[in-house]
């Protein structure tokens, strides 16, 4: 009986056994050189001159035997891992998973994938993990809702940053449209006792977003005094804030005929503890939000707010590291790109009731 080649015999062995085969071994298996399956299996542009059907035989092969290349060694080669660190609070429903969203479609289109990291807002991790994502070799950082601790040695977008850092690309809200169009709405609809739930102290907008709102009440006259104003409290991305800090502006005492929650994540729980004391949302006191989450169209009511292009914010912050990448781009100074919001009106917001025009 005759014997299969050596090279062959350990290479069926290897596939049985589940071990890697190397790009040597499927090279010799075929009767190829190394080069020829390289330029085939990363399709590059000087394989046009291989023939189709010594194509289809390396890529039969590669998956008969199930070869797997060795990205690591491939990066150490060319310098280059084709991967972005994301740091973000926390993952959840809401905010960040609608820019990671957009993130992710737009490093798809382009080959790349992406390394996330949550630091719950705490110091430790917000020092450590950008240099924990440098160390795994991420060509760039798109920081979500997140200050910047570090020195930037590589391209930097900072999604929702305020703060003026040379070499960090920021991409945020025109917020000072975002609050007219909320008072404005609100004011059309004849309210004039609107209280106003401000983040909590450790996230990017609570700052701009409280005092744009504030300046767009003032403008029309509305006074927004303390026992209108509540700041959410604890770093749970969850309705249980906006709740326990409706509770507190309903104890107050001070009526209100609008809420203006600093996202929908608190709307929500402000519309349970509304109708928990017996008011009617929208009959008795209309509720905004901000984002537009994916559950804001669901909710019931459904929840009037003001849509944050959170996807497409995600989007441009992926591909300006990209740009920066290629050399299209240059990063070496701050700079900002503005995104616009969009009034979403849906159910949660009715005329004033007649009860508070007396």
């Amino acid at each position: 009986m005759a014997r299969k080649p050596k090279e062959k015999q350990e290479i069926n062995g290897s596939a049985a056994r589940g071990s890697t085969v190397s790009l040597k071994q499927l090279a010799a298996h075929l009767g190829l050189s190394t080069t020829t399956l390289s330029l085939v299996l990363n399709s590059a542009p000087s394989a046009s001159s291989i023939p189709e059907e010594t194509k289809k035989r390396i890529f039969a092969a590669a998956k008969e035997l199930k070869y797997r290349p060795n990205y690591l060694a491939r990066s150490l080669r060319v310098q280059r891992t084709h991967t972005l660190g994301v740091l973000v609070p926390e993952l959840s429903d809401g905010y960040s998973a609608m820019v990671l969203n957009g993130v992710e479609a737009a490093l798809t289109n382009e080959g790349f994938f992406y390394l996330t990291a949550s630091h719950l807002h705490r110091d430790d991790l917000l020092e450590r993990l950008p240099n924990v994502l440098i160390e795994r070799q991420v060509e760039g950082i798109i920081a979500v809702d997140t200050p910047i601790r570090f020195e930037p040695s590589l391209p930097v977008v900072n999604v929702s940053g305020h703060d003026a850092i040379p070499g960090v690309t920021r991409v945020v809200l025109n917020h000072q449209h975002a609050a007219e169009l909320g008072i404005g709405h609100l004011y059309d609809l004849g309210h004039r006792r609107i209280a106003v739930l401000k983040g909590q102290a450790f996230s990017s907008d609570t700052e701009i977003r409280f005092d744009t709102i504030m300046k767009a009440a003032r403008d029309r006259a509305i006074p927004i005094h303390a026992k209108l104003q509540q700041q959410l409290e604890g770093d749970l991305p969850s309705p249980e804030l906006g709740y326990a800090a409706t509770k507190k502006l309903i104890a107050a005492g001070e009526q209100f005929s609008a809420l203006f929650a600093f996202n929908d994540v608190s709307a929500i729980g402000a519309i349970r503890a509304l109708e928990e004391e017996g008011f009617r949302v929208p009959e008795d006191v209309s509720v905004m939000g901000f984002d537009d989450i994916y559950g804001a169209a669901f909710n019931n009511p459904t929840l009037t707010t003001i849509r944050q292009p959170l996807f497409e914010m995600g989007r441009l912050a992926a591909k300006t590291v990209l740009k920066e990448l290629a050399g299209e781009r240059n990063g070496n100074s701050d700079s900002v790109l503005n995104v616009e919001p969009t009034l979403i009106a849906r159910q949660s917001t009715a005329r004033v009731s007649k009860a508070h025009l007396s």
